[in-house]
């Protein structure tokens, strides 16, 4: 066990224990102490006490000392600090015509930073604002992204009810809430309705909800049978603070139905949901004569299959499978179809067997024949073609009458140039001879 006390460093802020030391601390002190963001001052809000080590978050630090005259004084200039700094950030914002929504500044004890929280729909690029500031404070700044609901924590306001905020006044954490909350309440679950100043679920559904988790156990759900003084009928509504039932009751005489209210005591459940009850009861009692944990009927059957399943492996038999009636196909209509007599092969008898076949004869095996290789003919080589040399080519071509025309190097590329008409072939100027 480890002697812990436990500090709050705001208004409606987180509980945080650390190690008193050798001080003799008492509710509602304030103390100097370091943390993580460095020197910080908090109050003592949970007085010494012991607790286990798994509920302390290593490392567990001291408190420094008691807070004197003079340290309450530096907290109270910090204070005033914090209210021009809020102006000078609003105006640097405006500057940089960033997206972002100013909610609180918070200066450290010792002064070493200031850390700046705000909100914003989505991720906002503050880096030249950073650089800003710090030349403006010449310390260390820090930007802290927040949610809604820290926002209103921090704010503070009246909600729907006329009281002021619960997270601004006395809730330390917040816990999730869900829609089915609402649902087990009988409330209304248009959105405007259970909602807070922030625009989530109301916090204050999470307080009663153990509550109505209890007495919804003892009640039938809406739509179960259940039997009256009155007759039988099925469950329309349930009040589970009040423990009343709201039944659609039929008169076994007269067949008339009627909307009567009744007590938990009044009326006896039917079908599946008595089973259950008795069931759980059962094993309830059992659990609480042993000494063992109570458990949910759910628990305790997949349990059970799972302990036949293995006494059957254990055996080496096969589990059996479910008997279940088969579905019969059915037609377009809706009608099942007609089962098919199928006959089955019934087997041969010996005096139905006919006698075997003789054996045929099998031919007699033939060698095959030796074949003799055939004679190749030599064939006649025939002299090769040979292929002329170059001055035999000149010699055997005819000589040319008349001049040779001189080559010309110049070879003209692309497409020819069109003929000029016979008209105008003679004509330079444009004009007829």
């Amino acid at each position: 066990m480890i002697t812990v006390v436990g500090v709050r460093f705001k208004k409606a802020g987180k509980v945080y224990y650390f190690d008193p030391g050798k001080l003799k601390l008492t509710k509602g002190e304030n103390v100097i102490l370091e943390t993580a963001r460095g020197v910080e001052m908090g109050e003592v809000v949970v007085g010494p006490k012991e607790i286990t080590e798994k509920e302390v978050v290593a490392p567990l630090k001291e408190v420094i000392r008691i807070a004197t005259s003079g340290d309450l004084q530096v907290n109270e200039g910090n204070k005033e600090k914090e209210a021009k700094a809020f102006d000078i950030c609003l105006k640097k914002i405006e500057e940089h015509k960033l997206e972002m929504k100013l909610v609180d500044v918070e200066y450290t004890f010792d002064n070493n930073k200031i850390i700046f929280y705000f909100t914003a729909e989505g991720r906002v690029d503050f880096r030249d604002l950073v650089k800003d500031l710090a030349g403006v404070f010449k310390t260390r700044i820090e930007l802290r992204q927040i949610g809604v609901r820290d926002e209103a924590k921090m704010i503070g306001g009246i909600g729907p009810c006329g009281v002021s905020l619960c997270c601004s006044t006395w809730l330390g954490e917040f816990d999730p809430v869900s829609i089915k909350m609402a649902k087990d309440q009988n409330l209304s679950l248009n959105p405007t309705k259970i909602s807070g100043v922030c625009g989530r679920l109301f916090c204050c559904l999470k307080y009663e909800h153990d509550v109505y988790k209890e007495m919804l156990k003892k009640l039938p759900h809406v739509g179960d049978s259940v039997k009256t003084p009155y007759g039988r009928g099925p469950v329309i509504q349930i009040n589970p603070l009040l423990e009343r039932v709201k039944v659609k009751v039929t008169n076994d005489n007269d067949g008339t139905e009627e909307i009567k209210v009744f007590q938990r005591e009044e009326v006896e459940k039917l079908g599946a949901f008595l089973k259950r009850e008795k069931e759980r009861k059962e094993k309830e009692a059992e659990a609480l004569s042993s000494g063992e944990e109570i458990r949910d009927p759910d628990e305790i059957r997949e349990l059970e299959q799972l302990e036949e399943l293995e006494k059957i492996e254990k055996q080496g038999k096969k589990p059996e499978p479910s008997k279940r009636r088969e579905q019969r196909p059915r037609k377009k209509d809706g009608r099942p179809e007609e089962k098919r007599h199928v006959e089955k092969p019934q087997p041969r008898r010996k005096e139905d067997e006919k006698p075997p076949r003789p054996k045929e004869q099998q031919p007699r095996e033939q060698k095959p024949k030796e074949q003799q290789p055939r004679e190749q003919k030599p064939k006649e080589q025939q002299p090769r073609e040979q292929k002329p040399t170059e001055q035999q080519d000149k010699k055997d071509r005819p000589k040319s009458k008349g001049k040779k025309k001189p080559y010309n190097k110049k070879k003209r590329r692309g497409k020819p140039r069109p003929k000029p008409d016979q008209k105008n072939k003679g004509d330079k100027g444009g004009g007829n001879k």
